[in-house]
């Protein structure tokens, strides 16, 4: 069985972290280990109709975000990467720079570190400077940056139908199989 970590920033967007543990828990075969930062609490509570409890009831495994002593801040804990979705700037940063105040900064520095996947979907716009250095910095270390930004060749038809194209693309990063979006097919 695959193992993934997802982290959950305060970032708005919640809907995305809450659409790819639906989907990794549909797809099967993924072990899902979720850690929500105590702002992804409030920024779920702001934006949506779901509690934090029931983004937990999609994960395999629950970590607290302030046990620096779970087994996915070890990289003798083996994972195929971890999904920062959502992931604010602040995260970024901190993950940029080793800051491993929180168990989901700590989990993303042991990917890197450990040469596993990382795939953070940055939820921030405009980009300064500042922020552009840090994500630079991210993808130098090996970090995937997946903004959300939808394609419109699959002609959405819902806020969902967008969603859902980021999170598949996410998943795609893993090579964990999806039919979230319609994928681009050459013009007859």
């Amino acid at each position: 069985m695959r193992r993934i970590i997802v982290g959950v920033s305060g970032a708005s967007g919640s809907v995305y972290g809450y659409m790819a543990l639906q989907a990794l828990r549909a797809i099967g075969g993924v072990e899902t280990h979720l850690v929500l930062t105590a702002a992804a609490r409030r920024t779920i509570a702001l934006e949506m109709a779901v509690t934090a409890d029931e983004f937990e009831v999609l994960a395999d495994v629950v970590h607290r975000e302030d046990d620096l002593a779970a087994a996915i801040s070890s990289g003798s804990f083996i994972t195929d990467g971890m999904l920062v979705i959502p992931c604010s700037m602040k995260s970024a940063s901190a993950i940029a720079y080793s800051f491993n105040s929180n168990l989901l900064v700590r989990a993303a520095d042991v990917c890197l570190k450990e040469r596993r996947r990382l795939v953070l979907v940055v939820r921030e716009t405009p980009l300064h400077l500042g922020h552009l250095r840090t994500l630079t910095q991210l993808a130098e270390l090996g970090a995937v940056i997946l903004p959300p930004i939808p394609a419109m060749y699959s002609n959405p038809q819902s806020v969902d139908d967008i969603v859902a194209h980021t999170v598949g693309k996410a998943l795609d990063q893993f090579g964990i199989p999806n039919e979230l979006f319609s994928r681009w097919r050459s013009p007859l």
